[in-house]
């Protein structure tokens, strides 16, 4: 049987810190020969080459990393080095057609394959659903540094039930912020009661074919003055009308008062904590990827 083998190359995204595949992820791995790691790999957390190294696993220049059959990096759709692959090569991260469509083109068009880690589902659950959960935590605690109160003197509404939104509230919560819930059919309710809030978390996907916004410009005039909206979807012209991807991670922007944290990627915030969680499950794939075996979950994640 022909071994595939599997590169990790550093992302070079602004911002993005995480990692694929720890060495304490490897051990039960079975073809740790066919993993191939970008020189400095687990630097960012003070891992060394050798770490890698010990477990089986090769360390190479970028160039060489960049040539295997499958390349592994969590925002692979955003990567750098997309003109230079080859026909035959497999992509296994983060895809996003939707935002990344531009970029991801030319590969349709040589015929590339991918495999989203958006679109794998085990058992109805995503299988990164807690990176999900950590980009809710990691927003409302970077959003309330920015905004300068502790959630204990807030009262907050979180939109949403999905992993996203259960990582907010566990962090709302956890922080003294009174907090209700509203789920998706609540949109009505949840505008008749804007002026309750201090703060508003939106954590639901939004729908692209909606043409509606759950919170418009004008709702903006009902709410309390300097009342923050945290949407961690940070869709443009989407649930909140106003909000659009912040281009300075470090500032929140104001509309008729209103404060719009929009960061985008939130769980990179806490890059090691999102790595461990990433890590764990990218190593469950890794042995059928290089045999090619079929398995349910890569296959209905393949585009």
């Amino acid at each position: 049987m022909n071994k595939r083998t599997i590169g990790f190359p550093i992302g070079h995204k602004e911002n993005e810190k995480r990692r694929a595949l720890l060495p304490a992820d490897i051990e039960g791995i079975k073809h740790k020969q066919q993993l191939v790691f970008e020189q400095g790999y687990g630097k960012v957390m003070g891992i060394e080459d050798a770490a890698y190294e010990a477990m089986g696993c090769r360390v190479a220049e970028r160039k060489e990393v960049l040539q295997q059959d499958i390349l592994c990096d969590p925002k692979i759709g955003e990567a750098d080095y997309l003109d230079s692959l080859k026909a035959e090569q497999l992509l296994f991260g983060w895809i996003h057609t939707s935002s990344n469509q531009g970029k991801l083109e030319p590969l349709y068009e040589k015929g590339i394959e991918m495999i989203a880690w958006e679109r794998m589902y085990q058992d109805n659950r995503h299988t990164f659903w807690e990176n999900n959960r950590i980009a809710g935590e990691a927003a409302v605690m970077h959003a309330y540094l920015l905004y300068g109160k502790l959630p204990e003197e807030t009262k907050a509404a979180v939109i949403g039930r999905g992993n996203v939104a259960q990582g907010a509230i566990r962090l709302l919560e956890k922080l003294g912020a009174e907090v209700v819930i509203y789920n998706r059919k609540q949109e009505s309710l949840l505008q008749k009661e804007l002026d309750s809030f201090d703060v508003i978390v939106n954590a639901v996907k939004w729908d692209k074919e909606r043409e509606d916004h759950i919170i418009t410009k004008q709702d903006l005039k009902t709410m309390r003055t300097h009342a923050l909206i945290i949407d961690i979807s940070s869709d443009t012209n989407g649930a909140i009308e106003t909000c659009r991807p912040s281009e300075d991670d470090d500032s929140l922007y104001e509309v008729d008062s209103i404060l719009h944290y929009t960061v985008n990627n939130t769980p990179s915030i806490f890059y090691q904590t999102s790595t461990k969680a990433i890590s764990k499950e990218v190593a469950k794939y890794l042995d059928d990827l290089v045999e090619g075996q079929a398995n349910a979950v890569l296959d209905d994640a393949r585009i």
